[in-house]
Parts: structure tokens; C-alpha cells; sequence
């Protein structure tokens, strides 16, 4: 996994080194030394558009290094103010005679053949305004080559969201990835994204990126003396006559089996059963009491569907319901397994209350989008955008439980571990994405019930990439999340090429 630092955690690790020994000037050097190698071939002339804080300092001292790589450059500055640190490479420029320009003596990139972007740093907040939000729409109306020094100017370092930013062909991030190369806007942003490592150790909890290798340990080889048992029973509760596909995705030797699943208990509404029976040839079919396509809550019902289950998965399809609620209710009183709530799972929650989980028997996954954790949390989606990260972390926290707050990035925490997950594709905004998530999470965790926390941030990997896969085969608008699923197999041999 990659180490992720808030931009909070940033500033206390970069004034820790320089506190015990490191000079800022020498960081500042070794910035623009991992710009200028993570650019395979730098085109000149280029212009290298500065700020007036340290993002700029970065900005000089790497025109010194085009200059000596016989790139021409030229600066582009606001005025000339600068800090410590910035003013000494501002003036070794001046020294070699490196051209400088004023912002307002700008009216175009044109003629250049790269842009590099060091207005602002990851400190940034809020909307660019005046000469700073012309110059930031001059660099993406250049059509030239576009580098950003540690984050694109305008995007929020901590939580991936803008107003207005810089567009990046290639985005250089220094010291440490920032949550907000991740989050929300980022991806729209960032075209390629790479760090540098300028030698500043963490001077605090680190966030974490789930990659390929950390799944390994969620599909070893499976040895030839096992059975159906050893790879985990659980049970998938969802389903209803107006949405009879959640329940199917979730299961469909797809989002569950696929995953690795030994078996698959599907319950459904009865009525709903002959409907499914064509779609389900691996699993076992355990009916529930309905009314119409809903189901019914009966105690001795859920209780014998949950039995010698490791894992099960809950609201699928199920519809928000008086019936939904006390499902949920007895679920997270009575379950001893791993228990998944999702889509009306979650808005079932929501009606009964959130002081509910603190009766849970089992630990508890909960799978909102922004718009369920709203109904969640009390907060407003706007709020949730802006500060993903802190608010899943006290949630999970005052519940004692694991978010995974789905996004553009996937934010996975039980409050104190958390990680980020930063795979899936706009394909996959389309009807059973979650079902699919949810099918693959109830196998993991019903494998791995003693790494939760690495078999939820592995699901949201999986599904990730899974997605990215099939929208590699059929475009962003035609893929279905079936294809999704039909893609795991595919996303599990990447995993285990090194096996």
C-alpha cells in the first residue's frame, strides 16, 4: 500500500524535517529534481506559470534544471514576491538570464509546448479569483503539454473538489500522495499521477491506496484437500418483484460466486423465487413470506437462513419498507457473522436510527453513496463531498463499525485504519453497480472474516477494476454492471499473476 498524507499531515512532516536538519531550500531542490525526472521528454519553450508561495519556489528551481537541460523556459510570475526559500532560486533565474514574465503582460500560452502549473500548492482553498483563475483558464485553453507541481492549482488537496482548477496531462505530487489526488473532481483532472519521494518521513497517521499486490493475500492458491466449506457459506438477502435484478447481480456466480464464494444462500421473496430459479444454477434458494413482491419479516425465517453462514449481505433490492426496518433491527441483534447492509439496508437504517448499531452481535459494513450517508450521518451531501475522509473516520468511529463511502475514490475506514481505493471507471454509474459490490464484499468477508478491513478495501479494488475492464470491452455508455461481473475472473488472475 501507498502512504497518503492529509495535507495537514503534510505541513507537520515537512516542518518536522526541517526541524531536524533537512533545510527547506534543499526540499524545495529535490522537488523540482522529481518534477523534472517524472516528465520522460520535456518540449521547450516552456512556460512555467508561479504563485508567490513555495509551489512556485518549485517552479524556479526547476527552470534552472530545464535551463542547464538546454530546455528553454520562461517564468511567468504575479509580481515579484516570493518566499525565503523561492526568492533564492528566483534569483539564481535571474542570474542565468532565464526569461520572466508578468501575468498581466499575458494574454496567451501560445508558442509553448509545455505549461508547467505551480500557482498554487495543496494548501489551497476555496475558488481562484482575478489574475490567478485567468491564468489557470489560459493554461487549460493552451493546448500544450500540462504538468502540475504537487496538485493542479484550484483542486483542494484534501478532499478532490474544485471550482476551478488546472487540467493536467501529468500531475507530479511532492513528498506524499494527498487524499485529494483522489477524491471526487481529481480524476477528472489529473490525466497521470506520480509522486516523488523527496525524503520527509511522516510525522503522523498516514491514510493508505489499496493496490493489486495487497489483495494477494485474499486469493491464495487453493490447495487440491479442500471443499465448498473452507471458501465460506454466506447468505444474500434482497429482492423484490419491482427490483428483481439487485438481488440476482449480487449473487449471479458474478458479484458473490465469482469473487470465490464456496456457496451462495440467495433469499428472496417467494414470489420473487420463480423468477430466479432460471438465473441461479450454483447457489441454494432459500424463499421468504411476501406480500406481493415484499417480503415479510419472520424471525424463524431469517434465523435459519443465517445458520452456519460466515458472512451475509443485506437490502438488495429489497425496497424501504416497515418490514425492511425490522429486519434490520433483528439482523444486527441477532447476526454473529459479518453483516453488509446496503442500498435500502442503509435507508432502512437511517428510519430506525444509528444508535442501533451500537446493539450489533457481528461487526457491521455499511456501503452508502454520499447521498446515503447523508441520511446517515446528518450531514448534507455538499458537507460529505467536502471532507469524505473525516467524516466516514467519525462515523465509523462512533459506531464502532466499517464505511465504505463510495465515490470516485472509495473511502474504506473503521475509524482508525483507513484506506483509499482509487480503481473503477464512469461506466460503472449505472443500475447494479452496488449490487455487484455488495455480492463481492459478502465472499471476502466471509473468507477472510479475520482481515475485514483488507477484505472490504479488496472488494472495492475488485469491483473497481473489474469495471475498468469492462468498460475497456464496452465503452463507458453501453457497459451494464453485469459486465462488471462477467469481468472478476479477469481482475482475480491480475491479482494473482505473481502466484
Amino acid at each position: 500500500m501507498k502512504e497518503i498524507l492529509t495535507v495537514q499531515g503534510m505541513r507537520k512532516s515537512d516542518a518536522a524535517a526541517i526541524a531536524a536538519g533537512t533545510p527547506g531550500r534543499e526540499l524545495m531542490r529535490r522537488a523540482a529534481e522529481g518534477i523534472f525526472r517524472a516528465c520522460a521528454a520535456w518540449q521547450g519553450p516552456a512556460a512555467i506559470v508561479c504563485g508567490t508561495g513555495n509551489n512556485a519556489g518549485d517552479g524556479y528551481a526547476l527552470a534552472l534544471l530545464l535551463e542547464e537541460a538546454g530546455v528553454a523556459c520562461t517564468l511567468l510570475i504575479p509580481e515579484e514576491r516570493f518566499t525565503p526559500d523561492g526568492r533564492f532560486y528566483f534569483d539564481r533565474c535571474r542570474e542565468r538570464e532565464i526569461p520572466v514574465r508578468r501575468w498581466g503582460e499575458t494574454e496567451s500560452l501560445r508558442g509553448f509546448a509545455t505549461a508547467v502549473d505551480c500557482i498554487f500548492g495543496t494548501g489551497f482553498r476555496g475558488r481562484p479569483e482575478g489574475e490567478a483563475a485567468r491564468m489557470i483558464r489560459l493554461i487549460n485553453e493552451s493546448g500544450t503539454f500540462v504538468v502540475s507541481a504537487d496538485i493542479n492549482s484550484g483542486l483542494n488537496g484534501d478532499s478532490g473538489m474544485a471550482e476551478l482548477a488546472v487540467r493536467s496531462d501529468l500531475t507530479v505530487s511532492v513528498g506524499s500522495l494527498k487524499p485529494g489526488h483522489f477524491l471526487n473532481m481529481a480524476p477528472d483532472l489529473i490525466g497521470r499521477l506520480t509522486n516523488c519521494d523527496i525524503g520527509i518521513p511522516p510525522a503522523e497517521r498516514t491514510l493508505r491506496l489499496t493496490e493489486a499486490e495487497d489483495l494477494k493475500p485474499l486469493f491464495p492458491l487453493r490447495p487440491h484437500f479442500s471443499h465448498k466449506g473452507d471458501w465460506g457459506y454466506l447468505a444474500l438477502f434482497g429482492g423484490s418483484l419491482r427490483y428483481s435484478g439487485a438481488i440476482r447481480l449480487a449473487h449471479m456466480a458474478a458479484g458473490a460466486m465469482r469473487a470465490g464464494a464456496g456457496v451462495v444462500r440467495i433469499c428472496a421473496p417467494k414470489t420473487l423465487c420463480p423468477l430466479l430459479v432460471p438465473a441461479i444454477l450454483e447457489s441454494t434458494l432459500f424463499p421468504l413470506s411476501d406480500r406481493e413482491g415484499d417480503f415479510l419479516f419472520r424471525e424463524e425465517e431469517f434465523a435459519a437462513a443465517l445458520r452456519g453462514v460466515k458472512a451475509a449481505g443485506f437490502g438488495m433490492g429489497v425496497g424501504h419498507t416497515a418490514e425492511t426496518e425490522k429486519a434490520v433491527r433483528w439482523l444486527l441483534q441477532n447476526a454473529s457473522a459479518p453483516l453488509i447492509l446496503d442500498a435500502d439496508g442503509l435507508n432502512a437504517l437511517a428510519a430506525v436510527g444509528c444508535g442501533a448499531l451500537r446493539e450489533a452481535r457481528a461487526p457491521v459494513i455499511l456501503t452508502p453513496h454520499p447521498g446515503e450517508f447523508a441520511r446517515l450521518s446528518g450531514h448534507s451531501v455538499a458537507d460529505i463531498q467536502n471532507a469524505p475522509v473525516q467524516l466516514a473516520e467519525a462515523f465509523a468511529k462512533q459506531y464502532q463499525v466499517r464505511v465504505l463511502l463510495k465515490g470516485t475514490a472509495t473511502v474504506v475506514t473503521d475509524g482508525a485504519d483507513t484506506r483509499l481505493v482509487a480503481r473503477g471507471c464512469p461506466g460503472m454509474a449505472t443500475a447494479g453497480s452496488g449490487d455487484v459490490l455488495s455480492g463481492i464484499l459478502a465472499a471476502l468477508c466471509a473468507a477472510h472474516p479475520e482481515a475485514l478491513t483488507d477484505a472490504v478495501s479488496g472488494g472495492a479494488w475488485l469491483a473497481g477494476r473489474a469495471g475498468e475492464l469492462a468498460q475497456a470491452r464496452y465503452g463507458d455508455v453501453s457497459m451494464l454492471s453485469g459486465d462488471t461481473a462477467a469481468a472478476l475472473p479477469e481482475a482475480i488472475r491480475e491479482v494473482r499473476e505473481s502466484y
